[in-house]
């Protein structure tokens, strides 16, 4: 499936540093999709925008691949709040990453 605006998709929270809270899958409306070439840090599984074709030495990067990363209005219980350049995450098991919503 191809993200496009309007589509509702998950939102996975940060949690707490501390722990106190967890991860939480959010429901999102896409505002906007741009492409970006990104590359992952394969330790941590964190994505990193290309800066003139290089990351940091002394860590192991996967090859640059470029991607569609969204926009998006997260609805929270308490609230909402708007985060531009989200990457996808099939898994959705980290945080700053959205995918779409299980089946059930």
């Amino acid at each position: 499936m191809k993200p496009t605006v309007g589509r509702i998709v998950h939102y996975v929270s940060y949690g707490t540093p501390g722990g106190e809270y967890g991860k939480e899958h959010r429901a999102a409306i896409i505002t906007a999709v741009q492409t970006r070439t990104t590359i992952r840090e394969l330790s941590t599984g964190q994505l990193f925008e290309m800066k003139e074709g290089k990351a940091y030495l002394d860590t192991e990067w996967s090859e640059p691949k470029t991607e569609e990363v969204v926009s998006l209005c997260v609805l929270n219980p308490t609230g909402q709040f708007f985060n531009q350049n989200v990457p996808f995450d099939a898994t959705g098991e980290f945080g700053g990453t959205w995918h779409w919503p299980e089946r059930e």
